[in-house]
């Protein structure tokens, strides 16, 4: 196996930070700094990061009801609470992309850095539904046809989406890119401000009943579900992922 992809599949970080890691000299192989990510390795190689021994470990995936105040990353130097503080494992885990921190709802934990690199590269396309409650409450029709069909931000056009009213003052917006706050700068660019902004479903997952604060491991069943929809032949293109 590769060394980067061993270092994903042991939950040290996803493909793309571990090959930072390994490009930083942060990462030896039976002792020696190795910085050529396409090493060949195995679990009686020696791999190391900053000193410390790697090992293969058991893969988890865990669907989280994100609240607000709470950041999506491992660790917060400012001490704030993260979303791996929320959901007890043993395992190393990272958020799967992110969530702001005044946004709420589902947001994945892994260890399992292939499947996380499938859920946010933008090659990739996996759909995510967040319900915005936006002010004004009204929404033209003129407003949800832009949104619809992409509008202008300062970093590019958006791509086209799913977008509906399901309440007075309620929008339903279905991403397959995902740049920095995005929704909230789409309603922006058609006259709304966004108050409260939830992520309702990732790929084929929604919350389920999943109470704020909440996580639960997924079944194995659920995990390949989302492996088949990130590698499905049928996806459409998608711009750059990042938090909403």
């Amino acid at each position: 196996m590769r060394l980067v992809k061993f270092l994903a599949h042991a939950g040290v970080a996803s493909r793309r930070a571990a090959e930072r890691l390994i490009a930083d000299g942060r990462v030896t192989v039976d002792g020696e700094v190795n910085t050529n990510p396409a090493t060949d390795v195995h679990a009686t190689s020696g791999v190391a990061v900053d000193g410390l021994a790697v090992a293969p470990e058991p893969r988890e995936v865990h669907a989280l009801n994100k609240p607000s105040g709470v950041v999506s990353t491992a660790r917060d130097t400012h001490g704030r609470p993260t979303v791996v503080d929320l959901v007890r494992s043993p395992r190393r885990l990272y958020p799967v992309g992110r969530l702001d921190a005044d946004s709420t709802g589902l947001i994945l934990l892994t260890n399992d850095g292939e499947l996380a690199d499938l859920l946010t590269h933008p090659r990739y396309g996996v759909e995510k539904v967040y319900r915005a409650r936006i002010q004004p409450g009204r929404v033209s029709p003129r407003a949800l046809k832009a949104l619809r069909e992409g509008v202008q931000l300062e970093d590019g056009r958006t791509a086209p989406a799913r977008v509906r009213q399901v309440a007075p003052g309620v929008l339903e917006i279905a991403l397959r890119e995902g740049r920095k706050r995005q929704v909230r700068r789409m309603c922006e660019a058609v006259g709304h401000r966004v108050v409260e902004l939830e992520r309702v479903a990732f790929g084929p997952l929604g919350l389920r009943g999943l109470e704020q604060g909440r996580s639960r491991r997924l079944k194995d069943a659920e995990v390949e579900r989302l492996r088949r929809v990130a590698t499905s032949p049928n996806r459409p293109a998608a711009g750059r992922t990042r938090a909403p």
